[in-house]
């Protein structure tokens, strides 16, 4: 097996990039729904659509995050822990992406202003070094925990193949979590975090409508 020039990866990150971005990533990883699909008034159908806009776009920025992270890491065993963490994040876009399409919704027009900055983001804290880097990830994937139990809360009860997904999303990222700190990610001061929680805030307001 040939290595790759850097051109081809270069160009299959591009080709990545923008099927993230755009939302066409192939759908070959379909949620097992253990619900039937109940009938939504057009309210709790619009309520859905908006709260999974958001949901996809977040597994935009995860992507963004990843990929950058991955551009930097220092260690080949944390650029493998990133690759297989963002694989997982794959799966969430792509359920999210195909409920979308379900409740006759469109991902937000956004999504590239936040893949670029989430990579640039993931990029920089990879160039401070891996510890910094996976702690990174902690942090991001505890305030991620606390918005889909929100976006649980806020979820018309009828519809619980949403419910179903953002539940085993939610398991996901809190297991990501563990994972980083257990890899050696350094543990975030409370005024950083609130400082990623107005970033993801700045998020979920603009794609809720956007």
């Amino acid at each position: 097996m040939r290595t790759l020039h850097w051109t081809d990866r270069l160009l299959a990150h591009v080709d990545r990039s923008l099927k993230t971005m755009t939302g066409t990533l192939p759908a070959n990883n379909d949620f097992d729904y253990e619900s039937r699909a109940d009938e939504l008034t057009p309210e709790e159908q619009a309520k859905s659509r908006q709260l999974m806009r958001v949901n996809h776009c977040g597994e935009v920025c995860a992507q963004g995050l990843y990929h950058g992270q991955m551009l930097s890491a220092r260690r080949a065993a944390t650029k493998a822990h990133l690759a297989h963490a963002a694989e997982e994040e794959q799966q969430h876009l792509v359920w999210c992406q195909q409920r979308l399409r379900e409740l006759s919704g469109q991902t937000s027009y956004l999504n590239p202003l936040w893949y670029g900055a989430s990579f640039l983001m993931g990029a920089a804290t990879g160039l401070m070094g891996d510890k910094v880097s996976l702690g990174f990830i902690a942090a991001t994937e505890e305030e991620v925990c606390k918005h889909l139990d929100r976006h649980l809360a806020e979820l018309p009860e009828r519809d619980h193949r949403t419910r179903e997904i953002i539940a085993q999303m939610q398991a996901d990222e809190a297991g990501h979590e563990q994972a980083a700190l257990d890899e050696g990610g350094a543990s975030y001061p409370a005024a950083v975090k609130q400082l990623m929680a107005f970033q993801s805030k700045l998020m979920t307001s603009s794609t809720r409508w956007i």
